[in-house]
């Protein structure tokens, strides 16, 4: 695939499904090396976000992996290990397990997720680094259209 040295004319004829494909690739695996580098993983991460009353979750009720798993299924990856992850962050104390196997997040998860959360703004810079505003709205809207075009749903 060519890159982005080309014209303007010849980037405009390359796949927008390459393009994507491999910016989500790169924002992914960014993403997770900075989390990996604070002691934490993207798939822990979600873990307590969706058990947050404080967050995604809309009551806090603790929930199964399977019910994690379908909650997540549009950004969970293929490679991720829920039972795995939730079994780190036992361990750590911040989710316990009922006797019907749901995991609930506790008072030291939920001060862990706080202190996880304020390292997204950094990411996040680092990887607009050098994009306005204007251009990255335009991008997201222009995606969004793609998706229309193509019979699909914006988020």
């Amino acid at each position: 695939m060519t890159t982005q040295h080309g014209t303007d004319a010849e980037l405009a004829a390359q796949p927008a499904a390459y393009w994507t494909g491999a910016a989500y690739e790169a924002l992914i695996s960014f993403t997770r090396a900075r989390q990996a580098e604070l002691g934490f993983t993207q798939p822990q991460f979600w873990l307590l976000r969706n058990l947050s009353k404080n967050d995604i979750s809309p009551d806090g009720h603790g929930m199964t992996i399977p019910e994690l798993q379908q909650a997540m299924s549009s950004y969970i990856r293929p490679e991720d290990d829920l039972q795995a992850e939730a079994e780190v962050l036992l361990e750590r104390g911040w989710l316990t397990r009922d006797s019907e196997g749901r995991l609930w997040i506790t008072e030291s998860g939920e001060e862990a997720r706080v202190r996880l959360k304020q390292h997204a703004p950094a990411i996040r810079a680092r990887i607009h680094e050098g994009i306005d505003d204007a251009d990255y709205v335009t991008t997201v809207k222009v995606l969004q259209q793609m998706i229309r075009n193509t019979s699909g749903t914006p988020a």
